[in-house]
């Protein structure tokens, strides 16, 4: 029998670890379950016998997956998965995949929600700013920006977007308008949203010399990654431009000089909050589950990343 682990040291709610447990049982598989665990070696000796892992903010290392042994599939549930050691992944045959999609409406909702939050001055009391009418730019045009610019639109927002991947005919069909560079899209709007991953090319890819090009009243709205920041050239833009303004699902190595310097100019969340909703938590886990399932069942890799 085919033993799935679900190791979750921010566990799944309640309601979606029963679907995850119906699905992986009625398939005829174990379904083995690691909750709040507060070791890497609790991880490793759990993965020996475990035939897939599902995982979600947790690391897929190579030291993890050299411990599971009978490795077949790692399913990150959710959009990103940097934290799976892909190359150990392909040294070992095993299959690794993400859910992407699943998350998105709950990302996009958090990411207008700190617009608003910081266009009203934090809730201070004092007369703040609408998002009604402002140009927003949605850096990378998938799941998350497309959920994106269906809600700014619906606050009457004009949308712009740009992804190399994506062709401007795909982009206009929703109502957006498409633009032919990064740059074109940062000189053009007010509120840029980033949604691109974290790779080699991407990782301090968003600097000073592409921000200071935004109009005034500027706001970086971040949802994907910290490192695709470069952190050192945008403090020099918030000291230069009193008016930049950088909102984040997850805080910069650099917290403590925001807090220091720029109060009421930022708002990073407590930790990374994407995907914290009841709903993108049983979507991910219940899609992970059914992945795995047709995975061994039928061979298929839909969503493989590596």
């Amino acid at each position: 029998m085919k033993k799935i682990l679900v190791a979750t040291e921010k566990p799944f709610a309640a309601a979606a670890v029963s679907q995850i447990k119906s699905i992986i049982e009625n398939a005829g598989f174990e379904c083995a379950l690691l909750e709040k665990y507060t070791e890497k070696n609790q991880l490793l000796e759990a993965v020996a016998d475990a035939n897939a892992l599902i995982i979600r903010s947790d690391i897929a290392s190579r030291e993890v997956i050299e411990a599971g042994k009978k490795l077949q599939i790692i399913v990150r549930a959710g959009a990103g998965y940097d934290n799976i050691d892909l190359q150990a992944a392909s040294a070992h045959s095993v299959v690794a995949m993400n859910t992407p999609g699943q998350n998105s409406n709950a990302v996009a909702e958090l990411a207008v929600g700190m617009m608003i939050f910081l266009a009203r001055g934090l809730y201070n009391g004092k007369a703040g700013t609408e998002l009604m009418g402002k140009t927003i730019g949605i850096h990378a045009y998938g799941n998350v920006g497309k959920n994106l610019a269906r809600i700014a639109k619906g606050f009457g927002m004009e949308v712009f977007a740009y992804d190399p991947f994506v062709s401007s005919d795909v982009i206009e069909k929703d109502g957006v308008k498409a633009l032919n560079s990064a740059a074109e899209l940062y000189a053009t709007c007010q509120y840029v949203s980033l949604h691109i991953p974290a790779n080699e090319k991407t990782k301090k890819s968003i600097n000073k010399s592409i921000l200071s090009t935004m109009p005034k009243g500027a706001v970086l709205v971040n949802t994907a990654r910290k490192e695709v920041i470069d952190e050192d050239s945008l403090l020099e833009l918030m000291e230069e431009r009193p008016d930049f303004q950088y909102i984040s699902d997850i805080a910069p190595d650099c917290k403590a000089v925001f807090e220091e310097k720029y109060q009421g100019r930022f708002f990073f969340t407590p930790k990374k909050m994407g995907a914290q909703t009841a709903e993108a938590n049983l979507n991910a886990g219940t899609a992970a589950a059914h992945q795995i399932v047709n995975f061994f069942q039928n061979g298929d890799t839909t969503f493989k990343v590596n």
